[in-house]
Parts: structure tokens; C-alpha cells; sequence
């Protein structure tokens, strides 16, 4: 077999779950963003009065004007901002999916990043407030991390002459 042949990539099961995970949060974010956006030119006090109306709750009652207070702070600016933000954090998880999906290596670096930025923040969540989803969301970080950081040399190693720095 000639050495000039282009090196096979791998099948990598585990990879592709990853990429399809980054993809899938990637296009989740994305949807949270717009429908943020959305409801950004609502009048969100007004909205929430309509609904605890539809409810037949009593609006009088001291928890529902709180939140109907705290609903209301929840400016036109703050909305766009979160949705902003969660719209740039659908990017950067897209970017990792299809970076990975080319096996570039910023990419591996970056869903390791990402992925182990979370990982304190979840343990805290869980002993706070233990929760299934938290528990799930901890394990795939986890494994994403783990694999990432093991396999790393042999799924991207490839691509030294065309990296981007």
C-alpha cells in the first residue's frame, strides 16, 4: 500500500454522539434565543396578569405580586441580552460540533473547555438540589471530557497541516 495514501479517519462512534449532543444543544440554544427575542417586545406584566387571570388565581395574593414585580423587572434590554448571550453560546456549540465533525483540533480543545467549564457548576447544582436532569447533564460533560482528553491524539492527529492557531 503506497504511503502517499491519505490516512483513513477512524470510525468513532463515541465522537459522533458528541457531535450530534454539541449540535442538538447548539440548535436548542438557538431556538431558546428567538423565542426570547419574541417575547422580548411583549409587555411581559401585562402578559403575566393575562395568564394568572386564565388561572383564576387571586393576582392580590403576596407571592404572585413578588413575581409579578420581579416579572416586570425583567426589562426589554435584559431580555435581548439573554437572548444575545444565549444566542452567541448556541454558536460556540455549533462551532464545536462542526469543528469536531472536521476533526480540528481547537475544536477538541474547545468542547473539552466547555464541557469541563460546566462540570463545577453542576456538582454544585446537585448537592444543593440533587435532580436527575443536573445528574444526566454532569455524566455526558463528564464523558465528553474523558473521551476527548484520551482519544484527542488519535481522532485529530491528522490535521496538523491545516490547523488553525
Amino acid at each position: 500500500m503506497p504511503n502517499d495514501a491519505p490516512p483513513v479517519k477512524k470510525r468513532a462512534p463515541t465522537l459522533y454522539a458528541i457531535i450530534a449532543i454539541k449540535l442538538l444543544k447548539g440548535l436548542l440554544f438557538a431556538t431558546l434565543a428567538v423565542v426570547a427575542y419574541a417575547l422580548s417586545d411583549n409587555d411581559l406584566p401585562a402578559e403575566f396578569r393575562h395568564l394568572l387571570h386564565l388561572l383564576r388565581l387571586n393576582p392580590e395574593r403576596k407571592f404572585f405580586t413578588d413575581l409579578a414585580v420581579r416579572v416586570g423587572t425583567i426589562t426589554e434590554a435584559n431580555v435581548l441580552w439573554v437572548a444575545a448571550g444565549t444566542l452567541l453560546y448556541s454558536l460556540f456549540s455549533l462551532v464545536e460540533g462542526v469543528g469536531l465533525m472536521f476533526r480540528v483540533t481547537w475544536a477538541c480543545w474547545m468542547a473539552i473547555g466547555e464541557s469541563g467549564f460546566f462540570i463545577p457548576i453542576e456538582v454544585y447544582e446537585l448537592v444543593r438540589k440533587p435532580s436527575w436532569m443536573v445528574l444526566v447533564i454532569l455524566l455526558i460533560n463528564i464523558v465528553i471530557v474523558w473521551y476527548l482528553s484520551k482519544n484527542r491524539r488519535r481522532l485529530f492527529r491528522h490535521h496538523h497541516h491545516h490547523d488553525l492557531h
